[in-house]
């Protein structure tokens, strides 16, 4: 629908294996321009991410544990 671009969407359903969310279901909510792609994956928020359609699938790396530390 979206060939070879940026969009938002939701996860509607994912599973974790292996320290990855493998996500297998999404609600598409739009396409994003290539300049705006960065400043809306910084703003998403909770199950919604900006992903490339180039990719066959979508999978996130998962890091727990990160955060600032005290000096």
């Amino acid at each position: 629908m979206y060939p070879n671009q940026f969009v938002k969407f939701e996860i509607l359903h994912s599973e974790e294996q292996d320290h990855e969310e493998i996500i297998d279901e999404v609600a598409v909510i739009g396409p994003i321009s290539d300049e705006l792609a960065t400043k809306e994956l910084l703003n998403s928020k909770n199950n919604i991410l900006i992903y490339h359609t180039s990719k066959d699938k979508v999978i996130v790396k998962i890091r727990k544990g990160i955060g600032l530390r005290k000096c």
